[in-house]
C-alpha cells in the first residue's frame, strides 16, 4: 500500500493526529490514506460523548474496547482519524465532533466542503 502525499486541508504537511490510542488507516498516528482506504479515514476528529453515542447509534461503536482487534475503545477528548463520510453525516445531524485541520488529510475534501471542516475546527487551528 502506497500512501497518498501527506498534505492537510490547508495544503501544508500533515500534522500528527494522535498516538494514545494510535490512530490512522496505517496506525501511524496520522490521517494518511491510500487507494485501499475505502472509508477515507482522513478527518482528525476530537471525540465527544455526543458523537460517540451517535456513532454507536448508527452502527459504528467506537467507545467499546475490542481487544481481539487491538482496539481499546475511544473516550471523549481522544483524537481519531474518522471516516470522512461519517463525519459529514454527523455534522449534518448536528453532532459533528471538532476537527484538527492541520491533521486532516486533503483527501477529506473529496467528501467534505472546507467550510464545513472550518466550522468544526478546534481552537488549536489558527487558520480556522
Amino acid at each position: 500500500m502506497t500512501p497518498d502525499p501527506s498534505l492537510n486541508v490547508l495544503n501544508e504537511p500533515l500534522a500528527l493526529c494522535g498516538t494514545d490510542p494510535v490512530t490512522g488507516f496505517f496506525r501511524d498516528g496520522h490521517c494518511n490514506t491510500c487507494v485501499q482506504d475505502q472509508g477515507s479515514h482522513t478527518v482528525c476528529a476530537v471525540m465527544t460523548a455526543e458523537f460517540l453515542a451517535y456513532s454507536k447509534y448508527v452502527g459504528n461503536d467506537l467507545s467499546t474496547s475490542r481487544p481481539e482487534f487491538g482496539f481499546v475503545g475511544l473516550n471523549p477528548g481522544d483524537p481519531w482519524c474518522l471516516c470522512a463520510s461519517r463525519f459529514l453525516q454527523a455534522a449534518d445531524e448536528g453532532c459533528g465532533p471538532q476537527v484538527h485541520l492541520a491533521a486532516t488529510h486533503v483527501r477529506a475534501l473529496d467528501v467534505i466542503p472546507l467550510e464545513v471542516l472550518r466550522a468544526h475546527a478546534t481552537d488549536a487551528d489558527p487558520d480556522a
